[in-house]
């Protein structure tokens, strides 16, 4: 069974939400919809490294973030309701120096005020669990929209 509100939401629609904004500057992709998580990728170069040239956490979690956001709010009615970030953790497992890594959040939680979404990162190369790069926990708070 899928989490998600609107049956019939593609690729390009969430793509599209990210244009103009911290998602499209860093090329984050969503690249997959699956019923129960979402996927997307993120590149590892001059954007998202930090000095020693190792993907910098901050990046991990913008990603996570991203992922878990729009995961969040796609289980949502959008007239009525929007999810915002309420907490994040990140613990940075591997580092990754080239190519594009990949995120898939999956719900651990979805209730009426808040959900919870855990955000595991790889590289694209190897999607193994012994190498997982980043493993996030995300809390979102369901808030209701005013008239």
């Amino acid at each position: 069974m899928s989490l998600w509100f609107k049956k019939d939401i593609t690729l390009q629609d969430v793509n599209k939400r990210g244009e103009n904004t911290l998602v499209s500057h860093l090329d984050i992709q969503i690249t997959e919809i699956r019923p129960d998580a979402l996927i997307g990728t993120m590149p590892v170069d001059h954007r998202t490294v930090q000095p020693l040239g190792l993907l910098h956490g901050g990046a991990s979690c913008v990603l996570a973030e991203t992922l878990g956001s729009i995961a969040a709010n796609m289980c949502l009615d959008p007239k009525t309701h929007y999810a915002v970030g309420l907490s994040i953790n990140a613990s940075h497992l591997r580092s990754a120096r080239s190519g594009r890594v990949k995120g898939i959040a999956s719900a651990v939680h979805v209730g009426r005020q808040t959900q919870v979404w855990e955000i595991k990162i790889y590289d694209e190369a190897d999607l193994s669990e012994e190498k997982m790069i980043c493993l996030s926990r995300l809390t979102m708070m369901v808030l209701e929209k005013k008239a």
